[in-house]
């Protein structure tokens, strides 16, 4: 195993998630991410901490939820890891355990060196930095967002308050990606006019060759358009009904070890970009609970808050 991996895995339970000696450590991962995995699973170890490896098949999309016996360990442990290859941070698995108090790290498709790169950073800046934004949307009520790319977006967050994924997972049912990063909310539902334009990268998909463009009416998508990359969103959200359309978040980047790779969860941490997520928002605020929660990466975007410049 390598060296610099197993250090990047103990700083994420050291310092993010404050992992003692003794706590139980749940490892959920799949077979594409199972080395890294099986990285947590030695790293607890070598914390003097009881840690578990539980192995399943990937899920389909990312926010499908895990099977049965993975929710139940997940809620019976002091610290969970969910390395798997599509996220679980958006269901219902992982927000009961929350609930009951588990501190959790999210990783979906996390690699070596994404891991390598952008887990040793000053989480004390990192953390400043997000609380920022975050006071700032839970005070506005409206943002405009636009990009070269051709996004003009208006959403509403008057009465939703503003999250932070800074990395500190210390309190008892704490939840957060990592790598961390991001300041975020969820636009109030049916709020969203305008139009998505998406030219980094998307979740489920990957770096992009071709811009997804979308048109956003009554907080809905209502049209996708583009190359084949917009033909596979579609196919993706076909399955899961019009929830899976909601404009569910609005996220800022801030972690400047991150790099634009195709992995969202690196990517939507990139300082500088701003992503918006469609599907399920229920983990942050929202009203909408659904099987899938897809982000999506705007490069040299605009951010007005109430008519002022906050990013770009």
């Amino acid at each position: 195993m390598r060296v610099d991996l197993q250090k990047a895995c103990r700083i994420a339970l050291e310092e993010c998630l404050g992992t003692r000696e003794g706590e139980e450590v749940l490892v959920v991962t799949d077979t594409p991410m199972e080395s890294i995995g099986r990285a947590f699973f030695e790293a607890a170890g070598s914390l003097g901490a009881e840690p578990l490896l539980l192995l399943m098949h990937p899920r389909e999309v990312s926010g499908q939820e895990p099977p049965a016996g993975v929710g139940a360990a997940l809620s019976r442990v002091q610290v969970g890891v969910l390395a798997t290859s599509k996220s679980l941070s958006h269901t219902r698995a992982r927000r009961e355990a929350t609930a009951v108090g588990v501190r959790i790290a999210s990783l979906p498709g996390a690699t070596e060196d994404m891991l390598i790169r952008a887990l040793p950073v000053d989480y004390r800046i990192l953390e400043e930095e997000c609380l920022r934004f975050a006071q700032l949307l839970t005070q506005g009520r409206e943002v405009f967002l636009t990009s070269p790319g051709g996004t003009r977006l208006h959403l509403g967050i008057e009465g939703r308050r503003g999250f932070i994924d800074a990395g500190n997972l210390k309190k008892p049912g704490s939840f957060g990606n990592l790598p961390a990063g991001e300041a975020c909310i969820a636009p109030v539902e049916g709020t969203a006019q305008g139009v998505l334009v998406v030219d980094g990268s998307m979740a489920g998909i990957g770096l992009l060759q071709e811009p997804i463009k979308m048109r956003v009416e009554k907080g809905m998508v209502v049209e996708i358009m583009g190359g084949e990359e917009a033909r596979s969103l579609e196919r993706l959200l076909a399955p899961y009904g019009p929830e899976a359309r909601n404009i569910a978040e609005l996220g800022i980047g801030l972690n400047p070890a991150a790099r634009i790779t195709g992995r969202v969860l690196e990517d939507e941490k990139v300082k500088g970009t701003v992503h918006v997520a469609i599907g399920d928002n229920r983990s942050f605020g929202g009203q909408v609970e659904a099987p899938v929660h897809l982000d999506g990466v705007i490069l040299r975007p605009k951010l007005y808050l109430d008519g002022q410049l906050i990013l770009g």
